[in-house]
């Protein structure tokens, strides 16, 4: 039996209140852009990487000389919210407990550098985190795995050795193309059935949730039961 090395954590929507802010940042840069795109329809995107969503959203026929403009635009809006960008309840406690447990905690975050920072700056929990990613560590974004296979090489861990902590179904999807089992966490605005039905192992609400439940979780249990090389573990009663 293998047992939990590491946990993989995502950031935006995951760790930090952010998901509903890049919604409204990615609405003002398709209006601006003249496009119309709902709300609901955007945040449902949330996750990918900009070209992944802008494909999603605007269709792969689409005139792609708009897109550097309305990622740029995007960027300059959601900027605006760092200075009140706010972790999670329970997220900073989380990574502690992880990292007091013994497990390699690394950020799989596909922010850009500065973003980056300004998402580690509102979790305030860096004593915590042994390693981190950015946008410039993968070629392609999620639901590709290159972030996550990043994460892996500066953990100095295999993908047998690891879970994931994510908000979206997206996190799960990358997730699963390399054998990764996904804790998921509603949070970010995805329900429990669709992460559920995405391929999640179990799902809680928040991270003060999980880190309640940390014994008995998929986490807790990787630490002390693991579990076959290559597999997942069981989901929880």
């Amino acid at each position: 039996m293998a047992k939990l090395r590491g946990v993989l954590f995502d950031m935006d929507g995951t760790l930090v209140d952010t998901t509903y802010l890049h919604t409204v940042a990615w609405w003002q840069a398709f209006r601006r852009a003249g496009h119309d795109v709902a709300m609901h329809a955007i945040h449902r995107g949330v996750g990918m990487g900009s070209d992944k969503l802008l494909d999603h959203l605007l269709g792969e026929d689409r005139d792609t000389d708009q897109d550097e403009v309305l990622s740029q635009t995007h960027d300059g809006v959601f900027s605006t919210y760092w200075p009140a960008l706010r972790s999670f309840d329970g997220a900073r406690d989380l990574l502690r407990q992880c990292h007091d447990a013994g497990l390699t905690v690394v950020l799989a975050s596909s922010a850009k550098d500065e973003e980056l920072q300004a998402l580690r700056a509102a979790l305030d929990a860096d004593f915590a985190v042994d390693a981190s990613t950015s946008s410039s560590d993968a070629e392609e974004s999620k639901p590709s795995p290159d972030i996550l296979e990043a994460a892996l090489k500066a953990a100095g861990l295999g993908s047998d050795e690891v879970l994931f902590v994510g908000d979206a179904v997206w996190d799960v999807k990358a997730a699963a193309k390399l054998g990764i089992p996904t804790v998921g966490l509603v949070c970010g605005g995805y329900s429990d059935a669709e992460l559920l039905d995405a391929g999640a192992v179990e799902v809680h609400r928040s991270p003060r949730e999980l880190l309640q439940d940390f014994a008995a979780s998929a986490i807790g249990r990787g630490l002390t039961q693991g579990w076959p090389l290559g597999g997942a573990p069981a989901p929880r009663d």
